[in-house]
């Protein structure tokens, strides 16, 4: 099975009614989620609620045991997944590069999806000149040079955003991007996504997080999970809400949005019972 390059038509992602049993306990239940162009999705739950779960299937990592998923068109089970992850870009905090590369080589390993640099390969002058917009916009590009294991967490959350958009990917996927930041660490990156966002109006992002505070203000809609279900899911208005977000961590909490577009949360009243 090959890919070609996929059009830019349609939804980037649909997934219907997809479950994941695994051992008979069903981590995923009749979940349905739709990505179009240019929309940023938050994907939100308490620890095990099936946030990443739902990430492996919305990058092609894994398989539904039920349902139906298709990615930039194409449908997971009829598909070489293997060339299809070449046109998605996925962000994963923990990608760890095989020997002592520069900023700039990292990024660059985006193109041959590797963890070391390809031995006698060269970039064209057109990716190389791709890469260093790509730092430049992640505001690395002070660091361009700099030793990998030199970078704070933070220098290396950005790296890897732009090692991901390499490709020119028309999805980019976000795992727990802010996971171990401080606190200056976490603005500059989420500042830095939503700049890539500006930047490129019609790429679609998939974002997981357990922390409200830790979304971008360009959000524009959101995914609510909690033991495998999908609890709500929509524009980010109408999810993001104080009695949608303390049922779903079966907590009280009350939920502010400033006047920056960010999102707060602190302890609250207890939440309305929701309609069954």
């Amino acid at each position: 099975m090959t890919v070609s390059r996929p059009c830019d038509t349609g939804p980037v992602l649909r997934a219907d009614a997809v479950a994941i049993v695994r051992d008979g306990r069903h981590l995923l239940r009749d979940v349905s989620l739709t990505v179009n162009r240019g929309e940023h999705w938050a994907l939100l739950g308490a620890n095990g609620a099936g946030k990443s779960t739902l990430l492996g299937l919305l990058g092609a990592v894994t398989h539904p045991t039920r349902g139906l998923v298709q990615v930039l068109g194409r449908t997971l089970g009829r598909v070489d997944v293997r060339e299809l992850r070449s046109y998605l870009g996925h962000v994963n905090p923990r990608h760890a590069p095989d020997g002592p590369l520069t900023v700039r080589e990292v990024v660059l390993t985006g193109l041959t999806n590797t963890a070391a640099f390809v031995p006698r390969w060269t970039p064209s002058p057109e990716e190389a000149e791709r890469a260093d917009r790509l730092v430049a916009m992640l505001g690395m590009a002070a660091r361009s040079g700099a030793s990998w294991a030199t970078l704070s967490q933070g220098e290396r959350g950005r790296a890897l955003i732009a090692r991901a958009l390499m490709p020119q990917p028309r999805l980019l996927l976000l795992d727990e991007p802010a996971t171990g930041l401080d606190l200056a660490a976490r603005e500059q990156l989420l500042s830095s996504i939503d700049a890539l966002r500006a930047e490129h109006p019609t790429l679609a992002t998939v974002l997981v997080t357990h922390h409200l505070e830790e979304l971008p203000a360009s959000t524009t809609h959101a995914m609510l999970l909690r033991d495998g279900r999908c609890l709500a899911s929509g524009p980010v208005g109408d999810v993001l809400t104080t009695d949608l977000v303390s049922a779903c961590f079966d907590h009280p909490v009350l939920i502010v949005r400033g006047d920056d577009g960010r999102w707060s949360a602190r302890a609250g009243r207890a939440p309305a019972a929701l309609p069954r």
